[in-house]
Protein backbone atom coordinates (compact mmCIF):
# COMPACT_ATOMS: atom_id res chain seq x y z
CA UNK A 1 0.00 0.00 0.00
CA UNK A 2 1.16 3.58 -1.13
CA UNK A 3 4.95 1.85 -1.80
CA UNK A 4 5.69 4.30 -4.69
CA UNK A 5 5.30 6.88 -2.03
CA UNK A 6 7.22 5.77 0.64
CA UNK A 7 9.70 4.99 -1.14
CA UNK A 8 10.07 8.34 -2.74
CA UNK A 9 10.50 10.12 0.62
CA UNK A 10 12.76 7.25 2.32
CA UNK A 11 15.23 8.05 -0.32
CA UNK A 12 14.38 11.65 0.21
CA UNK A 13 15.21 11.44 3.93
CA UNK A 14 18.53 9.21 3.15
CA UNK A 15 20.11 12.44 1.24
CA UNK A 16 20.32 13.94 4.79
CA UNK A 17 22.18 11.25 6.24
CA UNK A 18 25.67 12.25 7.73
CA UNK A 19 24.57 15.95 6.97
CA UNK A 20 25.05 18.43 9.48
CA UNK A 21 22.67 21.38 8.42
CA UNK A 22 19.99 22.35 6.01
CA UNK A 23 20.78 23.81 2.32
CA UNK A 24 19.18 24.88 -0.34
CA UNK A 25 21.21 21.95 -2.25
CA UNK A 26 20.47 19.06 -0.26
CA UNK A 27 16.99 19.93 0.23
CA UNK A 28 16.67 20.52 -3.71
CA UNK A 29 18.83 16.88 -3.74
CA UNK A 30 16.17 15.13 -1.40
CA UNK A 31 12.75 17.22 -3.25
CA UNK A 32 13.74 15.68 -6.77
CA UNK A 33 13.26 12.54 -5.07
CA UNK A 34 9.96 13.61 -3.49
CA UNK A 35 8.84 15.29 -6.98
CA UNK A 36 9.67 11.39 -8.87
CA UNK A 37 8.01 9.08 -6.70
CA UNK A 38 4.65 11.66 -6.94
CA UNK A 39 4.78 11.83 -10.58
CA UNK A 40 5.23 7.85 -10.72
CA UNK A 41 2.25 7.92 -8.08
CA UNK A 42 0.24 9.50 -10.69
CA UNK A 43 -0.07 12.94 -9.18
CA UNK A 44 -1.13 15.82 -11.40
CA UNK A 45 2.10 18.20 -12.22
CA UNK A 46 0.42 21.20 -11.06
CA UNK A 47 -0.36 19.61 -7.64
CA UNK A 48 3.13 18.50 -7.49
CA UNK A 49 4.93 21.41 -8.39
CA UNK A 50 2.81 23.32 -5.81
CA UNK A 51 3.15 20.91 -2.66
CA UNK A 52 7.14 20.86 -3.74
CA UNK A 53 7.12 24.51 -3.22
CA UNK A 54 5.18 24.68 -0.32
CA UNK A 55 8.17 22.09 1.29
CA UNK A 56 10.90 24.11 0.22
CA UNK A 57 9.29 27.30 1.65
CA UNK A 58 9.08 25.55 4.95
CA UNK A 59 12.37 23.92 5.01
CA UNK A 60 14.20 27.50 4.06
CA UNK A 61 12.30 29.26 6.88
CA UNK A 62 13.72 26.45 9.01
CA UNK A 63 17.49 27.33 7.70
CA UNK A 64 16.72 30.59 9.10
CA UNK A 65 15.33 29.62 12.30
CA UNK A 66 18.28 27.06 12.72
CA UNK A 67 20.62 29.91 12.33
CA UNK A 68 18.71 32.17 14.65
CA UNK A 69 19.22 29.62 17.37
CA UNK A 70 22.83 28.83 17.41
CA UNK A 71 23.44 32.61 17.67
CA UNK A 72 21.70 32.58 20.90
CA UNK A 73 23.73 29.71 21.85
CA UNK A 74 20.79 27.32 21.69
CA UNK A 75 21.67 22.96 21.88
CA UNK A 76 20.31 21.72 18.07
CA UNK A 77 19.15 18.17 18.89
CA UNK A 78 17.54 17.62 16.21
CA UNK A 79 17.85 16.67 12.81
CA UNK A 80 18.32 18.13 9.26
CA UNK A 81 16.23 14.63 8.31
CA UNK A 82 13.73 15.38 10.90
CA UNK A 83 12.99 19.29 9.44
CA UNK A 84 12.72 18.04 6.11
CA UNK A 85 10.23 14.84 7.65
CA UNK A 86 8.13 17.67 9.77
CA UNK A 87 7.65 19.90 6.37
CA UNK A 88 6.94 17.23 4.07
CA UNK A 89 4.11 15.90 6.84
CA UNK A 90 2.67 18.93 7.44
CA UNK A 91 2.16 19.73 3.54
CA UNK A 92 0.77 15.97 3.12
CA UNK A 93 -1.70 16.67 5.62
CA UNK A 94 -2.83 20.02 3.97
CA UNK A 95 -2.37 18.47 0.57
CA UNK A 96 -4.83 15.82 1.65
CA UNK A 97 -7.48 18.12 3.78
CA UNK A 98 -9.39 17.47 6.78
CA UNK A 99 -11.59 14.19 7.58
CA UNK A 100 -15.19 14.73 6.80
CA UNK A 101 -17.13 11.88 8.71
CA UNK A 102 -21.06 11.76 8.47
CA UNK A 103 -22.39 14.11 11.94
CA UNK A 104 -24.46 11.22 13.92
CA UNK A 105 -28.55 11.81 12.82
CA UNK A 106 -30.53 13.99 15.45
CA UNK A 107 -33.84 12.97 15.47
CA UNK A 108 -34.54 12.98 11.55
CA UNK A 109 -34.23 11.00 8.54
CA UNK A 110 -31.31 11.73 6.39
CA UNK A 111 -30.64 10.37 3.06
CA UNK A 112 -27.26 9.55 1.75
CA UNK A 113 -26.58 9.20 -2.21
CA UNK A 114 -23.90 6.90 -3.09
CA UNK A 115 -22.45 7.57 -6.63
CA UNK A 116 -20.10 6.10 -8.85
CA UNK A 117 -18.62 4.18 -11.82
CA UNK A 118 -19.23 -0.02 -12.21
CA UNK A 119 -16.05 -2.29 -10.38
CA UNK A 120 -15.53 0.65 -8.05
CA UNK A 121 -17.11 -1.03 -5.15
CA UNK A 122 -19.95 0.78 -4.62
CA UNK A 123 -22.82 -1.46 -3.71
CA UNK A 124 -20.20 -3.40 -0.77
CA UNK A 125 -19.52 -0.21 0.39
CA UNK A 126 -23.06 0.88 0.75
CA UNK A 127 -23.57 -2.38 3.09
CA UNK A 128 -20.25 -1.16 5.07
CA UNK A 129 -21.09 1.89 5.58
CA UNK A 130 -24.51 0.99 7.08
CA UNK A 131 -22.60 -1.70 9.50
CA UNK A 132 -20.85 1.61 10.66
CA UNK A 133 -23.77 3.62 10.75
CA UNK A 134 -25.44 0.64 12.83
CA UNK A 135 -22.80 0.29 15.38
CA UNK A 136 -22.92 3.56 15.99
CA UNK A 137 -26.98 3.28 17.22
CA UNK A 138 -28.54 4.46 14.40
CA UNK A 139 -31.18 2.34 12.17
CA UNK A 140 -29.74 2.36 8.81
CA UNK A 141 -32.34 1.65 5.41
CA UNK A 142 -30.34 0.45 1.88
CA UNK A 143 -32.14 1.02 -0.72
CA UNK A 144 -31.81 -1.17 -3.83
CA UNK A 145 -32.07 1.78 -6.77
CA UNK A 146 -28.98 0.43 -9.11
CA UNK A 147 -31.82 -1.08 -11.66
CA UNK A 148 -29.76 -1.25 -14.54
CA UNK A 149 -27.01 -3.87 -13.28
CA UNK A 150 -28.06 -7.58 -13.14
CA UNK A 151 -27.77 -9.15 -9.87
CA UNK A 152 -27.03 -5.51 -8.41
CA UNK A 153 -30.62 -5.83 -5.95
CA UNK A 154 -30.00 -9.39 -5.21
CA UNK A 155 -26.32 -8.44 -3.94
CA UNK A 156 -27.15 -5.58 -2.28
CA UNK A 157 -29.79 -8.37 -0.50
CA UNK A 158 -27.13 -10.30 0.65
CA UNK A 159 -24.72 -8.19 2.20
CA UNK A 160 -27.70 -6.39 3.94
CA UNK A 161 -28.88 -9.85 5.49
CA UNK A 162 -24.73 -10.26 6.02
CA UNK A 163 -24.72 -6.92 8.28
CA UNK A 164 -28.03 -6.99 9.78
CA UNK A 165 -29.43 -3.97 8.01
CA UNK A 166 -32.62 -3.99 5.97
CA UNK A 167 -32.86 -3.55 2.13
CA UNK A 168 -35.41 -1.73 0.55
CA UNK A 169 -36.39 -3.26 -2.96
CA UNK A 170 -38.96 -2.85 -5.70
CA UNK A 171 -39.35 -4.45 -9.09
CA UNK A 172 -38.74 -2.27 -12.29
CA UNK A 173 -36.40 -0.08 -13.53
CA UNK A 174 -37.97 3.61 -12.93
CA UNK A 175 -34.79 4.09 -9.91
CA UNK A 176 -36.03 8.00 -9.21
CA UNK A 177 -39.42 6.67 -7.86
CA UNK A 178 -37.91 3.67 -6.13
CA UNK A 179 -35.95 6.29 -4.39
CA UNK A 180 -38.61 8.66 -3.69
CA UNK A 181 -40.97 5.45 -2.19
CA UNK A 182 -38.11 4.64 -0.19
CA UNK A 183 -37.34 7.85 1.76
CA UNK A 184 -41.28 7.68 2.18
CA UNK A 185 -41.17 4.00 4.03
CA UNK A 186 -37.82 5.13 5.98
CA UNK A 187 -39.69 8.27 7.40
CA UNK A 188 -42.58 6.19 8.26
CA UNK A 189 -40.89 3.69 10.14
CA UNK A 190 -38.42 6.00 11.67
CA UNK A 191 -34.91 4.72 10.35
CA UNK A 192 -32.35 7.26 10.96
CA UNK A 193 -30.77 6.94 7.53
CA UNK A 194 -31.17 6.18 3.92
CA UNK A 195 -28.41 4.90 1.61
CA UNK A 196 -29.21 5.02 -1.71
CA UNK A 197 -27.09 2.86 -3.85
CA UNK A 198 -27.40 4.29 -7.36
CA UNK A 199 -26.43 2.68 -10.83
CA UNK A 200 -23.17 3.02 -11.68
CA UNK A 201 -21.78 2.72 -15.25
CA UNK A 202 -18.79 1.69 -17.20
CA UNK A 203 -18.25 5.68 -18.28
CA UNK A 204 -19.77 8.97 -17.39
CA UNK A 205 -22.93 9.54 -20.14
CA UNK A 206 -25.99 11.87 -19.89
CA UNK A 207 -28.70 9.40 -19.29
CA UNK A 208 -26.72 8.08 -16.16
CA UNK A 209 -26.09 12.23 -14.93
CA UNK A 210 -30.29 12.67 -16.10
CA UNK A 211 -31.13 9.89 -13.57
CA UNK A 212 -28.98 11.07 -10.70
CA UNK A 213 -30.14 14.61 -11.11
CA UNK A 214 -33.61 13.27 -11.22
CA UNK A 215 -33.24 10.97 -8.22
CA UNK A 216 -31.52 14.07 -6.32
CA UNK A 217 -34.14 16.06 -7.21
CA UNK A 218 -36.91 13.64 -5.63
CA UNK A 219 -35.08 12.60 -2.27
CA UNK A 220 -33.26 15.78 -1.78
CA UNK A 221 -30.31 13.95 -0.30
CA UNK A 222 -28.25 15.45 2.71
CA UNK A 223 -24.87 14.44 2.12
CA UNK A 224 -23.99 13.19 -2.16
CA UNK A 225 -21.19 10.76 -1.98
CA UNK A 226 -18.79 9.81 -4.96
CA UNK A 227 -17.21 6.06 -4.66
CA UNK A 228 -13.65 6.14 -6.22
CA UNK A 229 -11.41 3.60 -7.07
CA UNK A 230 -8.43 4.55 -5.66
CA UNK A 231 -6.54 2.32 -7.81
CA UNK A 232 -7.49 4.43 -10.72
CA UNK A 233 -4.91 7.28 -10.07
CA UNK A 234 -5.28 10.47 -12.16
CA UNK A 235 -8.15 9.19 -14.02
CA UNK A 236 -10.19 8.45 -10.40
CA UNK A 237 -9.36 12.35 -10.13
CA UNK A 238 -10.88 13.10 -13.84
CA UNK A 239 -13.86 10.71 -12.71
CA UNK A 240 -14.61 12.99 -9.41
CA UNK A 241 -14.82 16.20 -11.81
CA UNK A 242 -16.95 14.77 -13.97
CA UNK A 243 -19.35 13.91 -11.66
CA UNK A 244 -19.26 17.63 -9.37
CA UNK A 245 -19.77 18.99 -12.79
CA UNK A 246 -23.21 17.82 -13.03
CA UNK A 247 -24.13 16.68 -9.51
CA UNK A 248 -22.74 18.88 -6.29
CA UNK A 249 -20.46 16.56 -4.60
CA UNK A 250 -20.01 17.25 -0.55
CA UNK A 251 -17.90 14.08 0.02
CA UNK A 252 -15.61 11.41 -1.23
CA UNK A 253 -15.25 7.37 -0.28
CA UNK A 254 -11.68 6.26 -1.81
CA UNK A 255 -11.94 2.48 -1.94
CA UNK A 256 -9.31 -0.68 -2.80
CA UNK A 257 -6.58 1.55 -1.14
CA UNK A 258 -5.14 -1.45 0.26
CA UNK A 259 -4.37 -2.92 -3.62
CA UNK A 260 -2.64 1.13 -4.49
CA UNK A 261 0.79 0.68 -4.65
CA UNK A 262 1.01 4.34 -6.29
CA UNK A 263 -1.33 6.60 -4.06
CA UNK A 264 -1.70 9.31 -6.14
CA UNK A 265 -5.67 9.54 -5.94
CA UNK A 266 -5.36 9.51 -1.96
CA UNK A 267 -3.48 11.91 -2.18
CA UNK A 268 -4.61 14.52 -4.64
CA UNK A 269 -8.27 14.04 -5.02
CA UNK A 270 -8.81 16.62 -2.31
CA UNK A 271 -6.71 19.20 -3.57
CA UNK A 272 -7.90 18.33 -7.26
CA UNK A 273 -11.99 18.37 -6.73
CA UNK A 274 -12.13 20.21 -3.60
CA UNK A 275 -14.37 17.36 -1.96
CA UNK A 276 -13.22 15.89 1.00
CA UNK A 277 -12.57 12.22 1.41
CA UNK A 278 -14.60 10.69 4.09
CA UNK A 279 -13.93 7.11 4.08
CA UNK A 280 -11.10 4.67 3.02
CA UNK A 281 -11.57 0.98 2.30
CA UNK A 282 -8.82 -1.13 3.09
CA UNK A 283 -9.80 -4.54 2.38
CA UNK A 284 -12.85 -6.54 0.92
CA UNK A 285 -13.94 -7.58 4.59
CA UNK A 286 -17.47 -6.15 5.81
CA UNK A 287 -15.59 -4.40 8.41
CA UNK A 288 -12.38 -2.77 6.41
CA UNK A 289 -13.72 0.67 6.07
CA UNK A 290 -12.23 3.59 8.07
CA UNK A 291 -12.49 7.05 8.36
CA UNK A 292 -9.97 8.49 6.57
CA UNK A 293 -7.33 10.36 8.66
CA UNK A 294 -4.88 12.23 6.95
CA UNK A 295 -2.55 12.22 9.70
CA UNK A 296 -2.35 8.61 9.82
CA UNK A 297 -2.01 8.15 5.90
CA UNK A 298 0.78 11.04 5.91
CA UNK A 299 2.36 8.92 8.95
CA UNK A 300 2.74 6.26 6.83
CA UNK A 301 3.96 7.02 3.73
CA UNK A 302 6.73 8.76 5.88
CA UNK A 303 7.18 5.59 7.79
CA UNK A 304 5.96 7.21 10.95
CA UNK A 305 3.85 4.44 11.47
CA UNK A 306 0.06 4.88 12.77
CA UNK A 307 -0.70 4.38 16.49
CA UNK A 308 -3.55 5.85 16.42
CA UNK A 309 -4.83 3.65 13.40
CA UNK A 310 -3.23 0.46 14.78
CA UNK A 311 -5.22 0.97 18.28
CA UNK A 312 -8.51 1.43 15.91
CA UNK A 313 -7.46 -2.18 14.57
CA UNK A 314 -7.02 -3.97 17.79
CA UNK A 315 -10.01 -2.58 19.17
CA UNK A 316 -11.96 -3.78 16.60
CA UNK A 317 -11.29 -7.37 16.75
CA UNK A 318 -10.28 -7.91 20.65
CA UNK A 319 -11.92 -8.21 23.74
CA UNK A 320 -9.74 -5.90 26.40
CA UNK A 321 -10.79 -8.00 29.25
CA UNK A 322 -9.91 -10.98 27.76
CA UNK A 323 -6.25 -9.42 26.20
CA UNK A 324 -5.84 -8.41 29.79
CA UNK A 325 -5.56 -11.98 31.26
CA UNK A 326 -4.12 -13.65 27.79
CA UNK A 327 -1.35 -11.07 28.03
CA UNK A 328 -0.85 -11.92 31.72
CA UNK A 329 -0.74 -15.38 31.21
CA UNK A 330 1.72 -15.16 28.57
CA UNK A 331 3.83 -12.49 30.48
CA UNK A 332 4.39 -14.72 33.04
CA UNK A 333 5.71 -17.53 31.13
CA UNK A 334 2.47 -19.79 30.26
CA UNK A 335 2.43 -19.22 26.38
CA UNK A 336 0.91 -22.34 24.54
CA UNK A 337 0.39 -23.06 21.42
CA UNK A 338 -2.85 -22.41 21.55
CA UNK A 339 -2.43 -18.73 22.45
CA UNK A 340 0.13 -18.55 19.58
CA UNK A 341 -3.52 -19.96 17.14
CA UNK A 342 -5.47 -17.47 18.88
CA UNK A 343 -3.12 -14.56 18.37
CA UNK A 344 -2.81 -15.69 14.75
CA UNK A 345 -5.95 -15.70 13.94
CA UNK A 346 -6.42 -12.08 15.24
CA UNK A 347 -4.19 -10.87 13.27
CA UNK A 348 -6.19 -12.18 10.23
CA UNK A 349 -9.09 -10.64 11.38
CA UNK A 350 -7.29 -7.51 11.23
CA UNK A 351 -6.72 -8.01 8.03
CA UNK A 352 -3.01 -7.94 5.98
CA UNK A 353 -0.16 -8.22 8.08
CA UNK A 354 1.80 -5.83 6.03
CA UNK A 355 -0.91 -3.11 6.66
CA UNK A 356 -0.55 -3.80 9.95
CA UNK A 357 3.32 -3.53 10.29
CA UNK A 358 3.39 -0.80 8.45
CA UNK A 359 1.14 1.13 11.46
CA UNK A 360 4.01 0.19 13.59
CA UNK A 361 6.67 3.59 14.46
CA UNK A 362 9.60 2.21 12.88
CA UNK A 363 9.09 -0.72 11.56
CA UNK A 364 9.39 0.37 8.06
CA UNK A 365 13.23 1.33 8.65
CA UNK A 366 13.42 -2.52 9.82
CA UNK A 367 12.09 -3.92 6.75
CA UNK A 368 14.29 -4.91 4.22
CA UNK A 369 14.08 -3.49 0.88
CA UNK A 370 11.15 -5.13 -0.74
CA UNK A 371 10.16 -7.51 1.71
CA UNK A 372 6.70 -8.83 1.71
CA UNK A 373 4.55 -10.97 4.20
CA UNK A 374 3.01 -13.84 2.33
CA UNK A 375 -0.32 -14.99 4.02
CA UNK A 376 0.44 -18.39 2.93
CA UNK A 377 3.24 -18.69 5.22
CA UNK A 378 -0.11 -17.90 8.58
CA UNK A 379 -2.13 -20.03 6.76
CA UNK A 380 0.89 -23.19 6.99
CA UNK A 381 0.95 -22.46 10.59
CA UNK A 382 -2.60 -22.24 11.15
CA UNK A 383 -2.22 -26.13 9.67
CA UNK A 384 0.09 -27.32 11.68
CA UNK A 385 -1.01 -26.37 15.25
CA UNK A 386 -4.48 -27.47 14.19
CA UNK A 387 -2.85 -31.02 12.97
CA UNK A 388 -2.15 -31.34 16.93
CA UNK A 389 -3.77 -32.51 19.46
CA UNK A 390 -4.51 -29.92 22.40
CA UNK A 391 -2.00 -31.43 24.59
CA UNK A 392 0.41 -31.09 22.47
CA UNK A 393 -0.87 -27.51 21.64
CA UNK A 394 -0.14 -27.31 25.88
CA UNK A 395 2.72 -29.15 25.91
CA UNK A 396 5.24 -28.67 22.66
CA UNK A 397 7.25 -30.92 24.52
CA UNK A 398 4.96 -33.97 24.01
CA UNK A 399 5.83 -33.95 19.79
CA UNK A 400 8.58 -36.80 19.76
CA UNK A 401 9.74 -37.78 15.87
CA UNK A 402 6.29 -39.90 15.46
CA UNK A 403 4.16 -37.12 16.45
CA UNK A 404 6.00 -34.64 14.26
CA UNK A 405 5.66 -36.79 10.99
CA UNK A 406 1.95 -37.02 12.05
CA UNK A 407 1.34 -33.37 12.25
CA UNK A 408 3.23 -32.87 9.14
CA UNK A 409 0.99 -35.46 7.18
CA UNK A 410 -1.71 -33.87 8.97
CA UNK A 411 -0.97 -30.32 7.73
CA UNK A 412 0.57 -31.31 4.60
CA UNK A 413 3.61 -29.45 5.75
CA UNK A 414 7.54 -30.90 6.13
CA UNK A 415 9.01 -32.43 10.03
CA UNK A 416 11.90 -29.70 9.17
CA UNK A 417 9.08 -27.19 8.70
CA UNK A 418 6.87 -28.30 12.10
CA UNK A 419 10.80 -28.03 13.50
CA UNK A 420 11.36 -24.14 12.96
CA UNK A 421 8.29 -23.39 14.13
CA UNK A 422 8.70 -24.76 17.31
CA UNK A 423 11.96 -23.60 17.63
CA UNK A 424 10.31 -20.10 16.96
CA UNK A 425 7.71 -20.40 19.31
CA UNK A 426 10.09 -21.29 21.71
CA UNK A 427 12.16 -18.06 21.31
CA UNK A 428 8.75 -16.44 21.43
CA UNK A 429 8.20 -17.87 24.72
CA UNK A 430 11.03 -16.64 26.25
CA UNK A 431 10.60 -13.07 24.75
CA UNK A 432 7.33 -13.27 26.39
CA UNK A 433 8.40 -13.84 29.35
CA UNK A 434 11.40 -11.37 29.48
CA UNK A 435 9.02 -9.05 28.41
CA UNK A 436 6.79 -9.70 31.64
CA UNK A 437 9.67 -8.30 33.28
CA UNK A 438 10.07 -5.36 32.11
CA UNK A 439 12.26 -4.71 29.00
CA UNK A 440 10.18 -3.19 26.08
CA UNK A 441 7.02 -3.34 28.22
CA UNK A 442 6.68 0.58 29.03
CA UNK A 443 6.75 1.12 25.18
CA UNK A 444 4.91 -0.03 22.19
CA UNK A 445 3.31 -2.90 24.51
CA UNK A 446 2.26 -0.59 26.75
CA UNK A 447 -0.20 0.87 23.93
CA UNK A 448 -2.43 -2.24 23.13
CA UNK A 449 -5.57 -2.82 24.39
CA UNK A 450 -5.24 -4.92 27.76
CA UNK A 451 -1.60 -4.91 28.07
CA UNK A 452 -1.00 -1.34 29.25
CA UNK A 453 -2.73 -1.27 32.56
CA UNK A 454 0.26 -4.00 34.02
CA UNK A 455 2.94 -2.10 32.53
CA UNK A 456 3.54 0.40 35.86
CA UNK A 457 5.36 3.21 33.31
CA UNK A 458 8.81 0.99 34.68
CA UNK A 459 11.23 -0.80 32.25
CA UNK A 460 13.02 1.19 28.63
CA UNK A 461 12.22 2.58 26.49
CA UNK A 462 10.07 1.94 23.08
CA UNK A 463 13.24 -0.56 21.15
CA UNK A 464 14.76 -1.38 24.31
CA UNK A 465 15.49 -4.99 24.77
CA UNK A 466 15.71 -7.06 27.65
CA UNK A 467 19.60 -7.79 28.52
CA UNK A 468 20.47 -11.54 26.88
CA UNK A 469 17.17 -11.19 24.19
CA UNK A 470 17.79 -12.51 21.19
CA UNK A 471 16.75 -10.67 18.25
CA UNK A 472 15.89 -13.17 15.96
CA UNK A 473 13.02 -14.44 18.15
CA UNK A 474 11.47 -11.71 16.52
CA UNK A 475 11.03 -14.06 13.53
CA UNK A 476 8.76 -16.19 15.81
CA UNK A 477 5.81 -13.61 14.97
CA UNK A 478 3.11 -14.78 12.60
CA UNK A 479 4.37 -14.11 9.26
CA UNK A 480 7.46 -12.41 9.93
CA UNK A 481 9.84 -15.56 9.85
CA UNK A 482 12.72 -14.96 7.36
CA UNK A 483 11.43 -11.19 7.19
CA UNK A 484 13.60 -9.21 8.99
CA UNK A 485 16.72 -11.83 8.61
CA UNK A 486 18.56 -11.87 5.41
CA UNK A 487 18.89 -15.39 3.53
CA UNK A 488 22.15 -16.44 5.29
CA UNK A 489 20.01 -16.39 8.63
CA UNK A 490 17.22 -18.16 6.81
CA UNK A 491 19.93 -21.28 5.72
CA UNK A 492 21.46 -21.65 9.33
CA UNK A 493 17.69 -21.85 10.59
CA UNK A 494 16.74 -24.49 8.05
CA UNK A 495 20.17 -26.20 9.01
CA UNK A 496 19.07 -26.07 12.95
CA UNK A 497 16.10 -27.84 12.11
CA UNK A 498 17.83 -30.32 9.86
CA UNK A 499 20.10 -31.55 12.86
CA UNK A 500 17.11 -31.21 15.22
CA UNK A 501 15.42 -33.95 13.21
CA UNK A 502 18.61 -35.89 12.98
CA UNK A 503 19.00 -36.15 16.19
CA UNK A 504 14.96 -36.94 16.47
CA UNK A 505 15.38 -39.51 14.51
CA UNK A 506 18.91 -41.35 16.22
CA UNK A 507 16.87 -40.83 20.32
CA UNK A 508 13.82 -43.08 17.76
CA UNK A 509 16.26 -45.59 16.49
CA UNK A 510 17.99 -46.13 20.00
CA UNK A 511 14.59 -46.49 21.75
CA UNK A 512 13.87 -49.07 19.13
CA UNK A 513 17.07 -51.32 20.13
CA UNK A 514 16.64 -51.10 23.49
CA UNK A 515 12.71 -52.69 23.08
Amino acid sequence: MLETLSQGFKNARNRFRGVAELSDENIAGALAEVRTSLLEADVDLGIVREFLAKVSERCKGEIVRLEAGRKSGQKLRVTPGDHFTKACYEELVALMGAGAPFEPAKGRTRVLMMLGLQGTGKTSTCAKLARNLKKQGEKPLLVAADVRRPAAREQLRVLGEKVGVEVFTREGDDAPAICAEAVAYARANRFDTVILDTAGRLQIDDELMVELEQISARTRPEHTTLVCDAMMGREGVNVARGFAARIPLDGLILTKLDGDSRGGAALAIRAATGVPVRFVTVGEAIDKLEAFRPEGLAQRILGMGDVVGLMQDFEEVVDVEVAEKDAERMLRGQFTLEDFLTQLRTLQKMGSLGDLLAKIPGMSEMMPEGASVDPKELRRIEAMITSMTPAERKRPELLNSSRQNRVARGSGTKVTDLVGLLQRFAQMRQMMSQLGGGGIGGGLLSKIPGVGRMFGGGGGGAGQLPAGFDPSALAGLPGMGGMLGNRKAQRAQKAMAQREKRKAQKAHKKRGKKR
